[in-house]
């Protein structure tokens, strides 16, 4: 093998370790090799040698950054990163520094946020956040609003130090919602913050998941204000997008961790659907400013046992409004016919006819 690794001095003490694909062997004839670019092979050959000696060295340090900017989703020479920098007591700001760069190259990569969990987990490094924390992840999601690597490793800074009520958390994740109200990532946060599990708080957190029925999410203690705020957030920003599900979804579970009805917003929800009558008080036609209005008054309806009422919203969302999900409001409606003593699906009121 011939390369900068073999030709180097630096590496001359060390006997690289080719790969073993299965082609050596006569009788063995792999199904597929991959053709690796011959100096990513070297670099991987002397990898494998210092990893079985356990070199912990600025050179093996180095060969890591070589091999991660010829493939960054190499799991392994990640893990093996981390090890050195550890045992070598090497500055985790310059880590940080180099890691920003390659981040940014490579948005989509799980390797790197893996990487950084790890270094950013070391409480003798890091007892509190760092503060450039917040601004760089505000750099990444100007490239992509909704990377899922970057939420996940953001959900676990939070649980990490503890950063429930941290004003900057909110600030940002308001900021990202402005900007598009339809990041249903940021809303997932934005309940995160609000009314997610507070692991270190036993008594303010959610209620343990594998609670039954009614009980499962609900809140421990609920701080009333809050919950009322959250609402009037919602809607404020269901106004602009009335068929945006996240903000009618966080409402939902807003409601539900306080232990509050459905119902509570049946008054705003009847806002985005308007019943024509004629002269008699007959509905005979519906104006629809949102789908997910429907069937949060069909909920609704069902809650209050006024079958009839549910049974026409889901008939709206079954032949006009969400026909993509038409089984699923078919059984909906099944399950209340049933429940008034039908075994068939009912259908509309004839003089019912759905329009926008």
């Amino acid at each position: 093998m011939s390369g900068k690794y073999a030709s180097s001095p630096e590496w001359a003490s060390i006997q690289p370790i080719p790969l073993d694909d299965g082609t050596k062997d006569n009788d063995i004839i792999p199904l597929a090799t991959i053709a690796y670019p011959d100096e990513y092979l070297e670099a991987t050959s002397y990898l494998r040698a210092v990893m079985a000696a356990n070199e912990l060295s600025e050179r093996a340090l180095k060969l890591t950054e070589d091999i991660i900017s010829m493939n960054p989703a190499h799991y392994t020479v990640w893990l093996y990163r981390a090890k050195i920098l550890f045992a070598l007591d090497k500055s985790l700001d310059d880590e940080f520094a180099w890691l920003n760069r390659v981040s940014l190259k490579y948005l989509k990569n799980y390797q790197i946020w893996h990487h950084r969990q790890i270094i950013i987990s070391s409480k003798k490094h890091f007892p509190t956040m760092p503060s450039t924390e917040p601004d760089f992840l505000m750099e990444m999601f100007a490239q992509d609003s909704k990377n899922y690597h970057v939420w996940s490793y953001r959900h676990w800074l939070v649980r990490n130090f503890n950063l429930w009520d941290s004003p900057r958390e909110i600030r940002d994740v308001e900021a990202l919602i402005e900007q598009d109200v339809r990041n249903n990532s940021a809303w997932n946060h934005r309940y995160i913050l609000r009314f997610g599990p507070r692991y270190d708080e036993p008594d303010a957190g959610m209620a343990n998941a594998t609670k039954p029925g009614s009980e499962k999410g609900r809140l421990n203690v609920v701080d009333e204000d809050l919950v009322d705020s959250e609402l009037e957030y919602a809607k404020s920003k269901i106004v602009l997008a009335p068929e945006n599900r996240s903000p009618w979804s966080y409402a939902r579970g807003a409601l539900r961790a306080a232990g509050r009805p459905l119902s509570e917003w049946k008054g705003f929800a009847s806002r985005f659907v308007t019943d024509e009558t004629d002269e008699k008080g007959n509905i005979t036609n519906a104006h629809v400013k949102s789908s997910l209005a429907i069937e949060w008054l069909a909920d609704v309806y069902a809650e209050e046992a006024a079958n009839a009422e549910a049974i026409r919203m889901l008939t709206l969302l079954k032949e006009k409004y969400d026909p993509i999900r038409k089984n699923y409001w078919d059984y909906r409606i099944r399950m209340l016919s049933t429940e008034e003593g039908s075994t068939k699906p009912a259908a509309a009121p004839a003089a019912v006819s759905a329009s926008a």
